[in-house]
């Protein structure tokens, strides 16, 4: 189920009768919807089926893809009423959502950065400087896809597939997938490669796409410091690290209002749940995700 069962009676509910404003419930029918997609793709097609383990399931997901606290409570508010009136109504035999709450994580959670931070991120580089359109290129290009630091410095330029926007990525256990990258990513690796990445390579250089000053595939350290001297320059308070860029790609898809298997298809996130509930999702179809969802899909600047 895509759109939860009684969800155009609990929308009326709560705008007649808790008189809740338009944007409100806008924001708890949005979330709903999207447990209707999880639910889906766990085979749950009935909502006496929910039970407050896969409710729990559903939420740790929120958490783990990276997702704002703050919408991860908005989400946990919107279900809780939901089943409360579904239940009340005797559309379900029993209330599966009486207990759930934000789990107790002993980690901290991963910093996201917001769009205008990410901006100003990148607005923060130097393209005059050596190594400018490189950092460029590399913020945009994991921004874009999502992908870990460990897949952006063994990144090759066979793995570019421009001409349909998008990038081969190879995971954990070499599994492949392929991911759009949008247009800003794509200006960025060609100013790069044609005006810079020569500044880089020596003749041991392979076709890694970014270099550092000994012509050896950059490392993940020197991405780190390059990432942290820049977010200081853009005044970015956050502890950051490059997998921050990967959170905020997760986030900012899943609060612009893409669904999650198509994210978690992007971000090779099989570990997040059972691999079963993932479906083939063809290349337009992400393209057309990636173009509606991502802040810089069609940004240069």
């Amino acid at each position: 189920m895509d759109k939860l069962q009684y969800i155009d009676a609990y929308i009326a509910y709560i705008q007649l009768e808790k008189t809740l404003s338009e944007n409100t419930s806008d924001s708890y029918k949005f979330d709903l919807n999207r447990l209707g997609c999880f639910l889906r793709q766990n085979n749950i097609v009935d909502l006496n089926e929910v039970n407050p383990s896969i409710l729990s399931k559903y939420i740790r997901l929120l958490y783990d893809i990276g997702f704002a606290p703050s919408s991860i409570q908005r989400s946990i508010s919107s279900i809780k009423s939901f089943f409360a009136f579904v239940s009340s109504e005797g559309f379900i035999r029993e209330d599966p959502s009486e207990l759930l709450e934000a789990p107790k994580v002993k980690r901290k959670l991963p910093a996201v950065l917001s769009v205008d931070e990410i901006e100003k991120l990148l607005l923060s580089i130097d393209l005059k400087k050596r190594g400018g359109l490189r950092d460029r290129a590399m913020f945009e290009t994991l921004y874009a896809t999502g992908m870990r630091v460990s897949e952006l410095i063994t990144f090759t330029y066979e793995q570019i597939i421009s001409v349909e926007g998008f990038v081969r990525i190879f995971g954990k256990g070499s599994k492949e997938r392929i991911v759009p990258i949008g247009d800003s990513a794509l200006y960025w690796i060609n100013e790069y490669s044609n005006k810079e990445r020569s500044l880089f390579q020596k003749a041991h250089s392979d076709s890694t796409v970014f270099l550092n000053i000994r012509g050896n595939a950059i490392s993940r350290m020197g991405i780190w410091k390059i990432l942290n001297s820049y977010a200081k320059l853009a005044g970015i308070k956050k502890e950051i690290s490059p997998h921050t860029l990967r959170h905020s790609f997760a986030t900012h898809l899943l609060e612009g209002g893409a669904d999650i298997r198509t994210v978690q298809e992007m971000l090779g996130h099989s570990n997040i749940v059972t691999t079963e509930i993932y479906t083939h999702v063809d290349r337009e179809y992400l393209i057309e995700v990636h173009r509606s969802f991502h802040p810089r899909s069609g940004s240069k600047g």
